[in-house]
């Protein structure tokens, strides 16, 4: 049975729901549905699972693109309803043609909704006889044509359910501060934030006249992409000139040298010698106190790159549907964009994205809802499908990489030490990623916020690691609590919270054992470590040089975290820690598949080897790295 039917706008602004049904849905299905899927562009997905304490719901939905409307079906999971796909359509249809956004109340629709769902009913009754028809008969040429007939239908009937459960659409991911409570009527606000229309990239080329000249800026990015010959640099109209020889100009050591500073390096000290042991705040200020300027560079890159794929998808329609057919669609715009449209160019954006080091499963899913929120949508006139595709990518990248909620830790901090309790940080991983070396940067910029830190040593497993912890605690000139190897790490941890509420230190630093997400042992002990200390913050430390393997990563930590677990209520990783960040080049992908898979946001980037060298997510910066 069919638990309920709503419509409501990309806005938040519900615009009919079904009397009839009128079922108290039990938790929130339909918001959890917008924060957990759709804002998460996972609106490419055919079904969203909802379970609720009594309860288990199937969540259905489909888009209308053009007009901004979201159509969401909800019914209990186990029954499996096979009309549903077919009323969601049905639905779409007839309520678009009765649409207008200036209307509230849409009451005459309950009439046409009971006949569309009879309608709907009665086609699945006539699909389930006719399957029974279709049923083997006793000898055995009639049980190969009833698995022959029968195969047929199913094949078929899963065919049109696919295609019209996650194709209709897509904009429903496109939310902003929606939250959606059962049992509003119509005409009620859902939320108070808009949905931006996705803007249009228009690509431009940014050629300049070399004349023959030598274009280094081209070269190196030629070169980055490794896709064409430096040939190809010198001008085609011209024939190469004539290398002239180079004569060797005499030196006047009279004259003053064109630098004034011939030595690059990095100063030492003024006296001329370096003094390791000096105090780490002395370094200078964080970087995570600074605010990272992005350079146009990156921005002119972009549209260069852009206006290039829009060239060879103008070659690619060219050749397919003629040149008069191709300019008349690009000036005149074409009346709604569809799957067949957008395949060429999800399918090198796709690839594009694998390239600098998304999870292939992560850029698959992305370009899914990329399509789902284009299709059916009018195609703005002199745009290219490629640039209407990548402006709808970047827009979703954005919305991923921007943290759905605020986690302020100087403000956290400053919470805790009202209530006279230690704010508590733990840092997970696997082995070798620098959890302890990054728990000294986050300590240094706490430092350099007047809170008091405390670190704890519960690595208890790796040989050299309390160590490596007392050398940054003795360096950064604060405490370090620690009780030596082969001892239980949430004690320790425990023993460590009790030491700084006594002491009066703001902020305690658990350290942690690098352990595979594998290691049935040692995720059952971090499991314990969290549920019997309950920390403020769950930092995951991940390198930036993963690819594929940071979804198995990050899915697996949670999995194990949930697990093995005693509460009903697990903690799970709450923000990323992405070290090495400043041997990666333009392979950023790593911040968007662990972002993605799970949902955390990247809290800290660590870009070099001093105290200093930790800083923010720029989140305009990786989305062009990512496109460029």
């Amino acid at each position: 049975m069919l638990e309920q039917l709503l419509i409501f706008t990309r806005g938040g602004l519900i615009l009919w729901t079904c009397k009839e049904l009128g079922n108290a849905l039990k938790g929130s299905p339909i918001d959890t549905l917008i924060r957990s899927c759709l804002l998460e562009e996972r609106s490419g997905a055919a079904s969203y699972n909802y379970d609720a304490p009594g309860a288990s719901y199937a969540l259905k939905w489909t888009f209308h693109n053009e007009l901004g409307l979201v159509f969401v079906a909800v019914y209990q999971r186990i029954l499996h309803l096979l009309y549903v796909d077919d009323l969601l359509a049905m639905v779409k249809k007839e309520f678009s043609e009765i649409y207008d956004p200036k209307r509230m109340v849409y009451s005459d629709f309950d009439d046409i909704f009971r006949q569309l769902r009879k309608e709907a009913e009665a086609h699945a009754e006539e699909m389930k006889k006719s399957k029974q028809v279709g049923k083997p008969m006793n000898n055995n040429l009639g049980k190969k044509q009833g698995q022959v007939q029968k195969g047929g239908l199913e094949g078929g009937n899963k065919k049109k359910s696919g295609g019209e459960s996650g194709n209709d659409g897509g904009d429903g991911d496109s939310f902003r501060g929606n939250k959606l409570e059962n049992g509003h009527s119509n005409g009620n606000h859902v939320g108070n934030g808009e949905y931006p229309a996705p803007a249009n990239v228009n690509g431009k080329e940014n050629v300049s006249s070399n004349n023959g000249a030598f274009d280094v800026s081209k070269l190196q990015k030629l070169r980055a992409k490794g896709a064409k010959k430096t040939d190809t640099i010198v001008n085609k109209g011209s024939k190469p000139e004539p290398k002239k020889k180079v004569t060797k100009k005499n030196r006047v050591w009279d004259e003053s040298p064109p630098e004034s500073k011939l030595d690059f390096t990095d100063p030492v000290s003024e006296n001329g010698d370096e003094n390791i042991a000096v105090v780490a705040a002395d370094q200078g200020e964080s970087m995570m106190d600074r605010d990272e300027i992005l350079s146009s560079e990156s921005e002119s890159e972009s549209e260069s790159e852009e206006a290039e794929e829009a060239g060879k998808d103008h070659k690619v329609d060219t050749k397919k549907k003629g040149w008069f057919s191709t300019m008349f669609q690009s000036i005149a715009g074409k009346a709604n964009l569809e799957k067949a449209d957008l395949e060429p160019a999800l399918k090198a954006l796709k690839d594009r994205l694998m390239t600098k080091n998304v999870a292939e499963e992560i850029a698959g899913k992305l370009c899914e809802s990329v399509a789902a929120s284009l299709e059916g949508k009018k195609h703005a006139s002199f745009t290219r499908v490629s640039s209407t595709v990548q402006a709808a990518m970047e827009e979703a990248l954005v919305r991923i990489l921007t943290p759905k909620r605020s986690i302020d830790i100087l403000r956290d901090v400053h919470t805790a030490k009202e209530q006279r309790k230690p704010y508590v940080v733990v840092f997970v991983g696997v082995n070798g990623v620098g959890k302890s070396t990054n728990l000294a940067k986050v300590a240094y910029w706490l430092l350099q916020h007047k809170i008091n830190v405390m670190m704890a040593a519960c690595d208890t497993f790796r040989s050299g690691a309390v160590e490596q912890l007392r050398t940054h605690a003795r360096r950064l000139q604060i405490p370090i609590f620690e009780k030596g190897y082969e001892k239980d790490p949430a004690i320790v941890a425990k023993e460590a919270i009790q030491e700084a509420t006594r002491i009066g230190s703001d902020v305690v630093l658990v350290d942690t054992a690098g352990r595979m997400q594998d290691n049935e042992p040692l995720m059952r002990a971090l499991s314990k470590l969290i549920y019997i200390n309950n920390p403020d913050l769950i930092l995951f430390v991940g390198e930036a040089l993963v690819g594929n393997d940071a979804v198995d990563q990050l899915s697996k930590f949670n999995q194990k975290l949930a697990d093995f677990s005693p509460s009903p209520n697990p903690r799970l990783i709450d923000g990323i820690l992405l070290t090495k960040f400043d041997t990666i080049d333009d392979k950023v992908g790593a911040a968007l598949s662990m972002v993605y898979i799970s949902g955390s946001p990247v809290m800290f980037v660590g870009c070099g080897q001093s105290y200093t060298d930790l800083k923010k997510l720029n989140v305009k910066s990786i989305v062009k790295t990512l496109l460029k």
